[in-house]
C-alpha cells in the first residue's frame, strides 16, 4: 500500500509541475476581444490580467459617456471570459478533463 501511495505522490509531483510550467506558458499567451465593430479592443493574458484597451477616436463622444463606458466594460469581459476558457482549455489537456482539487488557476475554479 506504502509504494501505491509513493507512486501517488510522485504522478501529483509530475502534475504540479506541469501546471506550473502551463501557468508560465498561458501567462505569455494573449487574447483579444472587440466590440462595438471594432470601435473598443482589449487583450489579457491567461493570468486574467488585462493588458491593454484601444478605443478608436470617433468612439469618444463626450455627450455619450455611458455608452462607451458599456462598451469598455463589455471589452474587458470579454477578454477574461476569452482568457477564462483558453485557461480551462489547457487545464482539461493537463489533467484529462478531472479537476485537481488544490491546483487553483485563477479564473478557473
Amino acid at each position: 500500500m506504502a509504494k501505491g501511495l509513493g507512486d501517488m505522490m510522485r504522478q501529483a509531483k509530475v502534475l504540479q509541475e506541469k501546471m506550473a510550467k502551463m501557468q508560465e506558458e498561458l501567462g505569455e499567451k494573449v487574447v483579444e476581444s472587440s466590440v462595438g465593430g471594432g470601435m473598443v479592443q482589449a487583450k489579457a493574458n491567461g493570468r486574467q490580467e488585462l493588458l491593454s484597451i484601444e478605443l478608436e477616436p470617433e468612439v469618444v463622444d463626450p455627450e455619450d459617456i455611458d455608452m462607451l463606458q458599456d462598451l469598455i466594460v463589455a471589452a474587458v469581459n470579454d477578454a477574461l471570459r476569452k482568457s477564462q476558457e483558453m485557461v480551462a482549455e489547457e487545464m482539461s489537456k493537463l489533467t484529462g478533463g478531472l479537476k485537481v482539487p488544490g491546483m487553483k488557476i485563477p479564473g478557473l475554479f
